[in-house]
């Protein structure tokens, strides 16, 4: 093998560019099967970020079904997901630019089902009838005046007439609607305000009558403090469901005297917090079992449960992580056999549409999400931790040393290190390979990405940790993750630097100013001012903030207290911001904001605003323009010339 050479960590020569970061993200999200056709979504960021409905034909042949000036993305809740769906060869599917409904026959262009509403009136999450002739879906209906969206069940003819009628209203969130196999029963998910689905969500039934109107709904699961996920009717006729009841979201039956029968009782999670809507973890095989997805301490399993409480079967998988927020699993009954397909992915593999043998756990990749192939010589290994936190608990992160098979450091030098706080904050990371983690590693720089008290996959205890704590335990943990390296003299304590995005963004802005462990930090359309976000955000986390921090307007002085943009004083590492100037989640008013507080107090900053970005940079340009920069500021500020041709960002104070 060739001599490494010694160069200065941060310095090295990558082949993982921040363009092959890029050609590596398309998102793949929402599998499902027709027939003997696999169908799931492809987010482009070389395509302006649009997301491309593609199918895998039963002879194998692979095809995009949406055409070009089409998007497959609804807007409901702002995060989407149950954007399309396809029954018998035809495609129904909500597009981004209008959100309307739109038919497609294969091989056919697409045809609008919904009327024009400049898109005020979105839908996601829909079920056919089995003939066709309509849809059960939910409605997000946002009034001229700007008041509060109205969310809806819907029943919408697909007759031609265009009418639509109401199932169900009342709550402030819906989802999930499904039918029973004698299509005379019909079941959904609600929740009310100041509740996440994730915190007290309710499992609602109601008769349908032939015309398919409904009877009064009545709640068959659920109650303050448990939350409901992924309603199924059976081919049995039951009612199934996933309930944190037990502390963990664990699947349920419910039985004909009204009593919910827990089927595999496991210290696992069936379930995931429900940004998006449209997601599922199990499925139903023809002899009437289930196959199931679930995941512990961050790594995914899969098993077959019987109905009937009879047992459980694991299923040996390759993978790491097995379908997420926005994933799903479906059951394919293909010539070679009966097969489960969704989305999988590893510690040395990224995400991919995936097809598992049943029960032999023997896998295909049907697509992958990235087309860059890298030598494994410049891809380091996920190491999961677990170091100790306040109060005498644990939390836990994945840690990713630096790894170049052509370069070391020098042996009188700890390399630097980037701190990971993900979004959410209830949401996960886990192990699988993530090139734009490999990106800094393969440069020089240590990683660890943080699962802070208040992450998902860890039980209902853990999530719950971060009620009334969010600004103080996730940074306290992003914090003792870094102390745990620099104690094992892992990293170089004076060059750690903090990012995350959204939630994430705001963690990073809390480290910075209230505590002043690291050196930088990359803010991503963070949160800046909690009161401004509690009254400017968007429906669905418009009362999120009352759990995380306190009810809003009484509250105010703890959100001040928390606010990174009230204690500007306690700045003085520098910064760069990075916003997408249509966001609705986090306006763009907040980075801004916390700008002209840098600016006042001297601190070094950037501020990069990108056009067209929403709530996330979709747009393979934006990302990789994005990433170079963080490497240049971080270049700059830690005292390393990174070996990229990367175009300067003005740095204002420094």
């Amino acid at each position: 093998m060739p001599e490494r050479t010694i160069a200065p960590y941060g310095s090295w020569r990558s082949p993982i560019s921040a363009e092959s970061v890029s050609a590596a993200g398309v998102r793949l999200s929402s599998v499902s099967v027709d027939g003997d056709d696999v169908y799931w979504l492809e987010g482009r960021p070389l395509e302006g970020g649009r997301s491309v409905l593609v199918v895998r034909r039963s002879d194998g042949s692979i095809e995009d079904v949406t055409p070009e000036g089409f998007n497959v993305r609804t807007t409901v809740h702002e995060y989407g997901g149950g954007a399309y769906l396809v029954h018998d060869g035809v495609a129904y599917f909500s597009n981004y630019a209008d959100q309307r409904i739109y038919r497609q026959v294969s091989g056919g262009s697409p045809e609008p089902i919904t009327p024009e509403t400049s898109s005020r009136v979105r839908f996601s999450d829909g079920r056919l009838r089995a003939d066709g002739s309509a849809m059960y879906c939910v409605r997000e209906s946002h009034p001229d005046d700007g008041s509060e969206a109205i969310n809806e069940i819907v029943r919408l003819s697909l007759d031609g007439s265009g009418n639509e009628s109401v199932v169900a209203s009342g709550r402030d969130f819906y989802a999930a609607p499904r039918l029973n196999p004698d299509e005379n029963r019909i079941c959904w998910l609600a929740w009310d305000h100041p509740n996440m689905p994730w915190d007290t969500s309710y499992l609602e039934i109601a008769e349908l009558d032939q015309q398919g109107g409904a009877s009064k709904a009545r709640v068959v699961a659920g109650r303050d403090g448990v939350s409901i996920y992924q309603p199924e009717w059976g081919p049995d006729g039951r009612l199934y469901f996933v309930s944190d009841e037990s502390g963990w979201w664990n699947l349920y039956v419910l039985e004909d005297s009204g009593e919910a029968f827990p089927l595999a009782p496991m210290e696992a999670e069936f379930g995931h917090p429900m940004w998006g809507l449209g997601a599922s973890t199990y499925g139903f095989l023809p002899d009437g079992r289930l196959l199931a997805t679930w995941s512990k301490d961050a790594i995914a399993g899969m098993s077959v449960v019987e109905p009937d409480g009879g047992g459980v079967t694991p299923i040996d998988i390759p993978f790491t992580s097995l379908g997420a927020s926005y994933g799903n699993l479906a059951i394919l009954d293909g010539p070679d056999g009966r097969r489960a397909v969704g989305l999988g992915s590893s510690s040395s593999s990224g995400s991919a549409v995936v097809s598992i043998g049943i029960p032999t756990g023997e896998s295909e990749i049907v697509k992958r999400g990235g087309t860059v192939s890298v030598d494994p010589g410049y891809l380091c290994d996920a190491q999961p931790i677990s170091f100790p936190v306040g109060g005498d608990q644990v939390s836990h992160a994945i840690w990713y040393p630096p790894k170049n098979a052509d370069f070391d450091g020098p042996s009188d030098e700890l390399p630097p290190l980037v701190v990971i706080s993900h979004g959410g904050p209830t949401s996960q990371t886990d192990g699988s390979l993530s090139m734009g983690i490999q990106f800094w590693t393969s440069r020089g720089i240590g990683v660890v990405d943080v699962n802070y008290r208040g992450s998902s996959g860890y039980g209902r205890a853990y999530r719950d940790a971060l009620q009334g704590t969010w600004g103080l335990f996730d940074a306290e943990d992003c914090i003792a993750a870094a102390r745990y390296l620099a104690d094992r003299d892992l990293i170089d304590s004076k060059r750690m630097t903090i990012r995350g995005g959204s939630a994430g963004g705001y963690t990073t802005l809390v480290a910075l100013a209230f505590h002043d462990e690291f050196a930088a930090g990359a803010s991503y359309y963070g949160v800046a001012d909690l009161s401004a976000l509690a009254e400017e955000t968007h429906k669905f986390e418009s009362r999120y903030l009352d759990g995380l921090i306190a009810p809003y307007p009484e509250g105010k002085a703890v959100y001040d207290e928390r606010s990174a943009i009230e204690h500007v004083d306690g700045l003085s590492a520098p910064l760069i911001l990075f916003q997408g100037l249509e966001d609705k989640v986090v306006p763009p008013e907040q980075a801004r904001m916390m700008a002209d507080a840098l600016r006042t107090k001297g601190v070094p900053f950037a501020l990069m605003e990108f056009e067209g970005e929403q709530h996330g940079l979709r747009k393979a340009e934006n990302a990789i323009r994005s990433l170079e920069a963080e490497l240049y500021f971080y270049g700059r500020i830690l005292g390393f010339d990174p070996a990229d041709e990367i175009d300067p960002v003005q740095i204002e104070g420094h």
